[in-house]
Protein backbone atom coordinates (compact mmCIF):
# COMPACT_ATOMS: atom_id res chain seq x y z
CA UNK A 1 0.00 0.00 0.00
CA UNK A 2 1.24 3.22 -0.81
CA UNK A 3 -0.19 6.24 0.66
CA UNK A 4 0.33 10.01 -0.56
CA UNK A 5 0.52 13.30 1.08
CA UNK A 6 -0.89 16.83 0.24
CA UNK A 7 -0.62 20.21 1.73
CA UNK A 8 -3.43 21.95 2.92
CA UNK A 9 -4.06 25.51 3.23
CA UNK A 10 -3.05 24.99 6.80
CA UNK A 11 0.25 24.16 7.84
CA UNK A 12 -0.17 22.40 10.36
CA UNK A 13 -2.28 19.85 8.68
CA UNK A 14 -1.61 17.30 6.16
CA UNK A 15 -4.10 15.09 3.99
CA UNK A 16 -2.99 11.79 3.67
CA UNK A 17 -4.72 9.39 0.71
CA UNK A 18 -4.58 5.64 1.60
CA UNK A 19 -6.06 4.74 -2.13
CA UNK A 20 -8.87 3.02 -0.83
CA UNK A 21 -12.33 4.48 0.88
CA UNK A 22 -12.23 5.89 4.20
CA UNK A 23 -15.43 6.76 5.39
CA UNK A 24 -17.17 6.41 1.75
CA UNK A 25 -19.64 9.16 2.07
CA UNK A 26 -19.82 11.73 4.76
CA UNK A 27 -17.24 12.93 6.86
CA UNK A 28 -16.15 12.92 10.59
CA UNK A 29 -14.00 15.30 13.16
CA UNK A 30 -12.27 13.94 16.14
CA UNK A 31 -11.15 17.05 18.34
CA UNK A 32 -10.37 15.36 21.49
CA UNK A 33 -9.60 11.35 22.90
CA UNK A 34 -13.05 11.37 23.96
CA UNK A 35 -14.94 11.71 20.88
CA UNK A 36 -12.21 9.50 19.17
CA UNK A 37 -13.32 6.39 21.05
CA UNK A 38 -15.66 5.70 18.81
CA UNK A 39 -12.91 4.83 15.83
CA UNK A 40 -10.13 2.30 16.74
CA UNK A 41 -7.78 4.62 13.69
CA UNK A 42 -8.90 7.93 15.23
CA UNK A 43 -7.91 7.14 18.74
CA UNK A 44 -5.04 5.52 17.23
CA UNK A 45 -3.89 9.14 15.83
CA UNK A 46 -4.42 11.09 18.61
CA UNK A 47 -2.49 9.06 20.49
CA UNK A 48 0.44 10.47 18.85
CA UNK A 49 2.20 13.41 20.47
CA UNK A 50 1.30 16.29 18.77
CA UNK A 51 -1.65 15.26 17.09
CA UNK A 52 -4.71 17.99 17.94
CA UNK A 53 -7.34 16.58 15.76
CA UNK A 54 -8.60 13.77 13.31
CA UNK A 55 -10.73 14.22 10.22
CA UNK A 56 -12.03 11.61 7.95
CA UNK A 57 -12.84 12.07 4.43
CA UNK A 58 -14.59 9.84 1.65
CA UNK A 59 -11.11 8.47 0.62
CA UNK A 60 -8.71 10.99 2.97
CA UNK A 61 -7.48 11.84 6.36
CA UNK A 62 -6.68 15.16 7.50
CA UNK A 63 -4.71 14.61 10.57
CA UNK A 64 -3.83 18.42 12.35
CA UNK A 65 -1.17 18.68 15.00
CA UNK A 66 0.41 21.44 17.43
CA UNK A 67 3.12 24.02 16.11
CA UNK A 68 5.76 22.42 18.64
CA UNK A 69 5.76 19.26 16.80
CA UNK A 70 7.53 19.36 13.42
CA UNK A 71 6.34 16.82 10.86
CA UNK A 72 9.04 15.06 10.19
CA UNK A 73 8.80 13.98 13.82
CA UNK A 74 5.08 13.24 13.49
CA UNK A 75 4.53 11.76 10.00
CA UNK A 76 5.85 8.36 10.22
CA UNK A 77 3.85 7.45 13.17
CA UNK A 78 1.20 8.34 11.40
CA UNK A 79 2.21 6.42 8.14
CA UNK A 80 2.55 3.64 10.48
CA UNK A 81 -0.70 3.67 11.91
CA UNK A 82 -2.45 4.12 8.34
CA UNK A 83 -0.51 1.46 6.74
CA UNK A 84 -1.83 -0.72 9.44
CA UNK A 85 -5.35 -0.18 9.53
CA UNK A 86 -5.74 0.05 5.95
CA UNK A 87 -3.96 -3.18 5.15
CA UNK A 88 -5.93 -4.68 7.56
CA UNK A 89 -9.23 -4.43 7.05
CA UNK A 90 -10.52 -3.55 10.20
CA UNK A 91 -13.31 -1.31 10.69
CA UNK A 92 -13.36 2.15 10.76
CA UNK A 93 -15.82 2.37 13.39
CA UNK A 94 -16.89 0.12 16.21
CA UNK A 95 -20.41 0.04 15.22
CA UNK A 96 -22.50 1.47 12.01
CA UNK A 97 -24.60 3.64 14.64
CA UNK A 98 -21.48 5.08 15.79
CA UNK A 99 -20.45 5.98 12.48
CA UNK A 100 -23.81 7.35 11.62
CA UNK A 101 -23.65 9.52 14.85
CA UNK A 102 -19.99 11.08 13.94
CA UNK A 103 -21.18 11.71 10.16
CA UNK A 104 -23.03 14.78 9.94
CA UNK A 105 -25.97 15.12 7.90
CA UNK A 106 -26.01 18.85 7.34
CA UNK A 107 -26.76 18.88 3.56
CA UNK A 108 -29.95 16.36 3.90
CA UNK A 109 -33.17 18.53 2.43
CA UNK A 110 -36.14 18.22 5.19
CA UNK A 111 -39.53 18.37 4.41
CA UNK A 112 -40.08 21.10 6.85
CA UNK A 113 -36.77 23.36 4.64
CA UNK A 114 -38.36 26.05 3.13
CA UNK A 115 -37.39 26.89 -0.71
CA UNK A 116 -34.20 29.34 0.23
CA UNK A 117 -32.88 27.03 2.82
CA UNK A 118 -33.09 24.04 0.21
CA UNK A 119 -31.02 26.09 -2.10
CA UNK A 120 -28.58 26.80 0.19
CA UNK A 121 -28.38 22.99 1.49
CA UNK A 122 -27.59 22.36 -2.68
CA UNK A 123 -24.90 24.85 -3.39
CA UNK A 124 -23.37 23.76 -0.27
CA UNK A 125 -23.27 20.12 -0.92
CA UNK A 126 -22.91 20.30 -4.70
CA UNK A 127 -20.23 23.24 -5.27
CA UNK A 128 -18.72 24.43 -2.17
CA UNK A 129 -17.68 21.02 -0.16
CA UNK A 130 -16.34 19.39 -3.19
CA UNK A 131 -13.76 21.75 -3.21
CA UNK A 132 -12.87 22.57 0.63
CA UNK A 133 -12.35 18.55 0.85
CA UNK A 134 -9.45 19.05 -2.28
CA UNK A 135 -8.21 20.99 0.49
CA UNK A 136 -8.56 18.41 3.32
CA UNK A 137 -11.55 19.97 5.12
CA UNK A 138 -15.36 20.60 5.07
CA UNK A 139 -18.69 22.51 5.77
CA UNK A 140 -21.11 22.23 7.92
CA UNK A 141 -24.30 23.78 7.41
CA UNK A 142 -25.79 25.25 10.96
CA UNK A 143 -28.67 27.25 9.85
CA UNK A 144 -29.82 30.24 8.40
CA UNK A 145 -31.68 33.42 9.79
CA UNK A 146 -34.16 33.62 7.34
CA UNK A 147 -36.80 35.98 9.07
CA UNK A 148 -33.88 38.48 10.66
CA UNK A 149 -30.27 39.43 9.36
CA UNK A 150 -30.30 36.39 6.28
CA UNK A 151 -27.07 35.27 7.89
CA UNK A 152 -25.83 31.34 6.77
CA UNK A 153 -24.16 29.81 9.53
CA UNK A 154 -21.50 27.31 8.45
CA UNK A 155 -18.84 25.42 10.27
CA UNK A 156 -15.35 25.08 8.52
CA UNK A 157 -13.46 21.40 9.51
CA UNK A 158 -10.42 19.11 9.10
CA UNK A 159 -7.57 21.23 7.56
CA UNK A 160 -9.68 24.71 7.43
CA UNK A 161 -10.50 25.00 10.94
CA UNK A 162 -8.43 27.53 12.11
CA UNK A 163 -6.55 27.73 9.05
CA UNK A 164 -5.84 31.83 8.01
CA UNK A 165 -7.07 31.77 4.80
CA UNK A 166 -10.57 30.50 6.66
CA UNK A 167 -11.76 33.86 6.27
CA UNK A 168 -11.12 34.61 3.28
CA UNK A 169 -12.75 31.35 1.91
CA UNK A 170 -15.92 32.09 3.83
CA UNK A 171 -16.09 35.74 2.66
CA UNK A 172 -14.67 35.82 -0.92
CA UNK A 173 -15.48 32.80 -1.84
CA UNK A 174 -18.69 31.11 -0.30
CA UNK A 175 -20.32 34.27 0.92
CA UNK A 176 -20.18 35.69 -2.87
CA UNK A 177 -21.57 32.04 -4.01
CA UNK A 178 -24.63 31.95 -1.93
CA UNK A 179 -25.39 35.77 -2.29
CA UNK A 180 -25.02 36.05 -6.25
CA UNK A 181 -27.05 32.73 -6.63
CA UNK A 182 -29.78 33.24 -3.74
CA UNK A 183 -30.76 37.11 -2.71
CA UNK A 184 -31.96 36.25 0.45
CA UNK A 185 -28.70 35.63 1.59
CA UNK A 186 -26.92 38.51 2.75
CA UNK A 187 -23.62 37.00 4.73
CA UNK A 188 -21.96 34.24 6.13
CA UNK A 189 -20.54 33.47 9.54
CA UNK A 190 -18.75 30.97 10.85
CA UNK A 191 -19.75 28.97 13.60
CA UNK A 192 -17.57 28.49 16.64
CA UNK A 193 -17.83 25.62 19.43
CA UNK A 194 -17.73 26.24 23.19
CA UNK A 195 -13.83 25.32 23.25
CA UNK A 196 -12.71 27.43 20.50
CA UNK A 197 -15.08 30.51 21.64
CA UNK A 198 -12.82 29.93 24.86
CA UNK A 199 -9.53 29.59 23.25
CA UNK A 200 -10.17 32.49 21.02
CA UNK A 201 -11.40 34.95 24.21
CA UNK A 202 -8.27 34.38 25.97
CA UNK A 203 -5.78 34.98 23.00
CA UNK A 204 -7.45 38.23 22.40
CA UNK A 205 -6.52 39.00 25.95
CA UNK A 206 -3.42 38.66 25.69
CA UNK A 207 -3.23 40.35 22.40
CA UNK A 208 -4.71 43.23 24.40
CA UNK A 209 -2.03 42.85 27.20
CA UNK A 210 0.94 42.72 24.64
CA UNK A 211 -0.83 45.66 22.99
CA UNK A 212 -0.76 47.68 26.11
CA UNK A 213 2.48 46.67 27.18
CA UNK A 214 1.48 44.52 30.11
CA UNK A 215 3.72 41.72 31.62
CA UNK A 216 2.00 37.99 30.27
CA UNK A 217 1.12 35.55 33.09
CA UNK A 218 3.07 32.99 33.61
CA UNK A 219 0.66 30.20 32.45
CA UNK A 220 0.17 31.89 29.32
CA UNK A 221 3.57 31.44 27.90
Amino acid sequence: MFIQTETTPNDDSLKFIPGVPVMGDGTAEFLDTRSALVSPLAIRLMGVEGVSAVFFGPDFVTVSKDSENPWPVVKPEIYSILMEHFSSGQALFRSQEERDAAGPQDTMILDTDSETVAMIKELLETRVRPAIMEDGGDIEYRGFDEGGDGLVLVKLKGSCRGCDSSTVTLKSGIERMLMHYIPEVKGVEQVLDQEEEVALDEFNKLEQRLKKGEPIPKDSK
